[in-house]
């Protein structure tokens, strides 16, 4: 990061089915980045959208007749809802079909062809179309398959125009070694740095007979690879994202780059020599995600095998499944997505753990101070507690833990529900001799609830900014030092509202 700016990115997704969960999660994860990077004041750019050339999408557009670019339009506004309806606070939505983009895919790919970093020559291998990409025999499966999607792989023989990827092996290695976080976690680092040390063939990066691509600017017979074209959305967003105003030079390179492991050689290898062909400077860093599992298996389009976000989102709410996706998968690791997993976070954590505070320190307050929430007691334990928690938070965040972040923050939850059961205001308020005590039981609660709201709202943005109306407090300023003790608002008065996370009847 460079003067107080962020610039953080998801892979874009490709457009040759509906959205499922996995789209999700990188979304998610990506979004809750961005929200907490802002409460730090940092001026924030969160970059998604959709990769929406090549021969895959031609294909699934004629199945289910129609032009590819009816088809991307309406995939790609299925992939923007979806963003809206997990509360992405992304500030640009690209799409690769895009008018400026295809001009800088053009741009760029000029510069490396003027510099003989781009030639001509004929090419064989197997090819995967849902991959969209090449592979070598020993890679495949049996049957020669595809080793991700297990459907056959395709021999092509074409004439294309190659990128010199072979030629930036050196540099490449001396980039992981100069840059021992440019990849994390590290094992994907090291997965990567075994890709590059086993030796890299140059890159086809155009193909003959894909009419649905950005046009090869000296061969017009030939449409960019679609790669090759989909990884440049990272830096030509910046040049058209808003009108009339070129945000390169504030926010080039990407501070984060997030995406799921089965991108890594595109993004870990592919990508930074790309960069480095073009004279560009290469981001700070990437990590690399796990897959989120259904039945112990990766969720594939291709297969069939997915899960569909939106009838858990209109059941328990759009802040369940961000918490339930960030707690139950370790972020950067796979993880299984069940129904039954999800309720039990639910009713345990949201609504037992963090509804219930919530609902015991507001009735309390309601009941014994007329809903007026007393002053925070200075001296409270409390308050260096939680300057641990806030740097325990901020630390995961930089480290991109976030199950670690959440988790930090949980620990102040559950010391919130022991306190409510160890000062016991109820048996405090039944002696008038004790009313400072009860007080300052109440307080402590009341500002304790208020700062766990601020370190989960990155998290469940919609259900925080709840808790801090119920506590009386703005929820127009989630600014993290605001998380201090006794930054809460004065002369409070609490807001029965109802429950946080409603109890939900399951069907069976």
């Amino acid at each position: 990061m460079a003067d107080g700016t962020f610039y953080l990115t998801t892979p874009i997704y490709y457009v040759n089915a509906e959205p499922h969960i996995g789209h999700a999660y990188t979304t998610i994860m990506a979004d809750m980045v961005a929200r907490h990077r802002r409460q730090r004041g940092d001026d924030v750019f969160f970059l998604t959208g959709t990769d929406e050339h090549g021969d895959k999408i031609a294909r699934s557009a004629a199945e289910a007749g129609r032009s590819p670019r009816q088809h991307a339009d309406a995939l790609s506004e299925r992939f923007r809802e979806l963003g809206a309806t997990l509360g992405a606070s992304n500030d640009f939505f690209i799409r690769t079909t895009d008018a400026p983009h295809e001009r800088a895919v053009a741009e760029v790919l000029a510069r490396l062809h003027d510099s003989g970093d781009v030639y001509r020559d004929a090419y064989g291998g197997w090819y995967c179309t849902a991959c969209e990409a090449f592979y070598r025999e020993e890679e495949l499966g049996q049957g020669r398959s595809c080793p991700v999607h297990g459907t056959p792989a395709e021999w092509l023989e074409e004439e294309n125009w190659f990128f010199r990827l072979s030629a930036y092996r050196d540099r490449l290695i001396a980039l992981y070694d100069a840059e021992p976080q440019f990849v994390r976690p590290e094992g994907r680092a090291n997965e990567a740095r075994r890709m590059i040390e086993d030796g890299l063939e140059d890159l086809s990066i155009s193909r003959v007979n894909v009419d649905w691509g950005v046009p090869v600017p000296w061969d017009t017979d030939q449409t960019v690879y679609v790669w090759f074209d989909a990884l440049l959305n990272y830096y030509s967003a910046l040049r058209y994202a808003r009108d009339g105003e070129d945000l390169v030079a504030r926010f080039w390179p990407p501070d984060l780059q997030l995406m799921a492991k089965d991108i890594l050689k595109f993004h870990a290898v592919i990508w930074p020599a790309m960069l480095m062909a073009a004279g560009l400077p290469l981001p700070r860093g990437l990590f690399v995600h796990g897959y989120v599992l259904k039945g112990g298996e990766r969720m594939s389009k291709t297969t069939g095998n997915v899960v569909d976000p939106f009838p858990f989102i209109e059941r328990f709410g759009i802040d369940a499944l961000r918490y339930y996706l960030v707690r139950e998968i370790s972020f950067g690791e796979d993880g299984t997505f069940t129904a039954e997993g999800f309720e039990a976070r639910y009713t345990n954590e949201l609504a037992n753990e963090l509804g219930n505070l919530l609902n015991r320190t507001v009735s309390m307050i309601d009941r014994y101070r007329a809903a007026a929430v007393p002053a925070p007691p200075a001296d409270s334990a409390l308050a260096a507690e939680l300057v641990d928690r806030t740097e325990a938070v901020v630390g995961a965040f930089d480290r991109v833990e976030l199950t670690r972040a959440v988790e930090e923050a949980w620990v102040l939850v559950r010391r919130l529900n022991r306190l409510v059961e160890e000062r016991a205001p109820w048996s405090l308020a039944r002696d008038p001799a004790r009313a400072l005590e009860l007080d300052s039981a109440l307080g402590e609660l009341a500002e304790g609830v208020r700062a766990a709201a601020l370190l989960l709202w990155p998290v469940m943005p919609g259900s925080c900014e709840r808790i801090l109306r119920a506590l009386g407090q703005p929820d127009d300023d989630v600014a993290l030092h605001r998380a201090r003790w006794g930054a809460g608002a004065a002369g409070a008065r609490v807001d029965r509202s109802g429950p946080l996370f409603p109890r939900v009847e399951v069907p069976a």
